[in-house]
């Protein structure tokens, strides 16, 4: 008994000593932390546009990240809203454009008064309509995980519904280059 013990006790520490030889380096490098450098895009669509940003675009960008932070929201949200952003006025603070305005679309996502997106005033604040943006991309029911133009789109409901995928790769890169600044 006492030799089938011993026995017992010398397999499985023989055991847990080939367990750690090959999983040690794994368990090593997985204890890394992960420094995620760009937000996973979740399936970039169709043909990617790109536009050289300003100094006022860059700052309406970073003002959409703070207001994702501060929504508790991940990454992917603020790629979602800078795409969105991107595709509705260039991340440009729209106010009233006379005719050349889509009804009565302001701020950086075009939201409309009108559409109850809030006043004037809060429309053309950029953590205003970013934070007003991001409640209804949380209504939408696992926006997480579906392409960016269908979370953009339910939102924003556009006469142009696939438009969004094109900003995809730049809001992304975007997000990567000033999520931890």
């Amino acid at each position: 008994m006492n030799t089938m013990l011993r026995k017992s006790v010398l397999g499985i520490a023989g055991l847990a000593f080939t367990g750690g030889v090959f999983a040690g380096p794994i368990a090593a490098h997985a204890a890394e932390p992960v420094q995620s450098s760009k937000p996973v895009a979740v399936s970039v669509q169709g043909a990617q546009s790109k536009i050289d940003l300003n100094d006022e675009q860059l700052a309406n960008a970073k003002a959409i990240i703070a207001a994702t932070k501060k929504a508790g929201l991940p990454e992917r949200a603020a790629v979602i809203s800078i795409a969105t952003s991107l595709q509705e006025s260039k991340l440009e603070n729209l106010g009233h454009l006379g005719d050349a305005n889509d009804h009565d679309s302001l701020g950086l996502f075009q939201q409309r008064p009108s559409s109850g997106w809030g006043t004037p005033e809060q429309i053309t604040d950029p953590e205003y309509s970013t934070l007003a943006f991001l409640k209804g991309l949380k209504q939408v029911d696992g926006w997480q995980d579906m392409p960016l133009t269908e979370a953009a789109q339910t939102v924003q409901v556009s006469a142009y519904p696939d438009a969004y995928a094109q900003w995809e790769q730049q809001a992304a890169d975007i997000v990567a280059h000033n999520w931890n600044s």
